[in-house]
C-alpha cells in the first residue's frame, strides 16, 4: 500500500532534519540526558521533539529497559532511516564545500589531557589556515575518551595508546618520549644507568589506573620483575608535575609535557635503564566512520605537519593561535573548549 499524495505531503512535512538527529543521538547513547549534553540540548527540549517524532509516526519509538533507552521495533526503522539521511546530508554538505574548495564546520575533538601541552599549538596553526573551522575540544582522563569513542562523539580522538578492546582506525602521528622525572637536587640526579629496582625505592607519584603513560611504565617495570609502589595518586599530568617540582617524589611524564621545567631546570631527567619508553601520539576514530572534511583537513595537517610546528617556538609557549575560545567544566571531569570561527568569515 503506498501512501496518497496529500498525507505523504504532510508526514513528510512533519519530520525534520533536527528530529532524526535527536533520535539518532538518544538510540546511539541510550538516554536522553547524554543526547541533550551531545547535541547542546536541554533534556526537555529532546523530549519534546522526540515526542513530536512519534506522534508523526504514530507508532512508540523508544522504550526504557533498565535504566537505558532502546528503539522499538519502528524506533529501528526509524533510526536507520535517520542514519541514512544524515550521512546523506553530510556527505552533500561535504560535496558542496569541497567543490567550494572550503574547509569550514565544526571539528570536535576528544584529547587525553597530557596531550593538552602539544594540541593547542597544532590546532593554533590549523585554525590559521581554515579560518571557518570551529573546534570543539574535550581534555579528559583515559576512561572518558574511551567512552566517547565508543559512543561516537567527536570526529578525532587524540591519545597516547590505541584501544585494543574496539574496532578503530589509529594514525601515529608525533613522537611520545616517557621519561623518568625527578626535582632538582634529587639523590639520583647525577647517578647513570640507574637499575629499575633501585628507581622502585623512591616515592613514586603515578597517574589514575587506565592511564596510558602509567601502563607503559608498568609493563615495562613488570617485565624486569619490579613492582611499582604508587605513594601518590593524582589525576592529570599537570599535577604530576606539580609534585615532582614540590619535591613530593619520582614520576613518569611524556617528555612534551617537561619541555619549559627541564629548560627551567623545575625538574630535572634520571638516567634509568629501560628509559625513555619510545611510543607515539595517536589520532583515533571508530573504524567505519566517515569524516566529516574539516575532519578529514585535521587528519591530514597533523599527520603532515607535526613534526615542523611543534619544533616551533608556538609548542614551547603552548599558543593557540588567534582562537578565542570558551572554557567550562564538562562531564566527567573534562574541560570543554569551543573556539569562535573568525569574525570575518574568511575562508579557509
Amino acid at each position: 500500500m503506498t501512501m496518497n499524495e496529500p498525507a505523504g505531503k504532510l508526514f513528510l512535512q512533519s519530520i525534520t532534519l533536527r528530529q532524526l538527529q535527536i533520535l539518532e543521538t538518544v538510540v546511539r547513547l541510550g538516554g536522553f540526558t547524554r543526547a541533550a549534553e551531545a547535541l547542546h540540548l536541554t533534556q526537555p527540549t529532546v523530549s519534546m521533539q522526540i515526542r513530536k517524532l512519534t506522534d508523526t509516526i504514530g507508532l512508540p519509538l523508544l522504550e526504557q529497559v533498565g535504566g537505558r533507552v532502546h528503539p522499538t521495533d519502528a524506533g529501528r526503522e526509524v533510526y536507520r532511516a535517520a542514519v541514512d539521511v544524515l550521512g546523506r546530508m553530510a556527505a552533500l554538505r561535504d560535496y558542496a564545500d569541497a567543490a567550494r574548495g572550503v574547509v569550514q564546520g565544526d571539528l570536535r575533538l576528544g584529547v587525553i589531557s597530557s596531550a593538552i601541552y602539544f594540541m593547542p599549538a597544532l590546532l593554533g596553526a590549523f585554525a590559521e589556515r581554515h579560518a571557518r573551522v570551529v573546534p570543539q575540544l574535550v581534555v579528559t582522563n583515559r576512561a572518558t575518551v574511551l567512552r566517547r569513542l565508543r559512543e561516537n562523539l567527536d570526529d578525532l580522538l587524540i591519545m597516547g595508546q590505541a584501544p585494543r578492546e574496539m574496532p578503530v582506525e589509529a594514525y601515529p602521528f608525533i613522537g611520545n618520549r616517557i621519561v623518568v622525572v625527578a626535582p632538582p637536587g634529587h639523590a639520583l640526579a647525577a647517578e647513570r644507568a640507574i637499575p629499575l629496582v633501585r628507581l622502585a625505592e623512591e616515592k613514586f607519584l603515578v597517574r589514575e589506573p587506565g592511564s596510558g603513560t602509567r601502563q607503559a611504565a608498568e609493563r615495562l617495570f613488570a617485565d624486569a620483575g619490579v613492582t611499582i609502589r604508587p605513594w601518590m595518586e593524582l589525576g592529570s599530568a599537570e599535577a604530576i608535575k606539580q609534585g615532582v617540582m614540590a619535591g613530593l617524589g619520582v614520576s613518569v611524564l611524556s617528555r612534551r609535557n617537561i619541555v619549559q621545567e627541564l629548560a627551567a631546570g623545575s625538574v630535572v631527567e634520571l638516567d634509568v635503564q629501560g628509559f625513555p619508553i619510545e611510543r607515539q601520539w595517536y589520532a583515533v576514530h571508530p573504524r567505519g566512520k566517515e569524516l566529516s572534511l574539516a575532519a578529514r583537513s585535521f587528519l591530514d595537517f597533523i599527520l603532515t605537519e607535526s613534526d615542523r610546528i611543534l619544533a616551533g617556538p608556538a609548542a614551547s609557549t603552548g599558543a593557540v593561535g588567534h582562537m578565542p575560545a570558551e572554557t567550562g567544566a564538562a562531564d566527567d571531569g573534562c574541560a570543554s573548549v569551543v573556539a569562535s570561527a573568525d569574525p570575518a568569515g574568511r575562508p579557509g
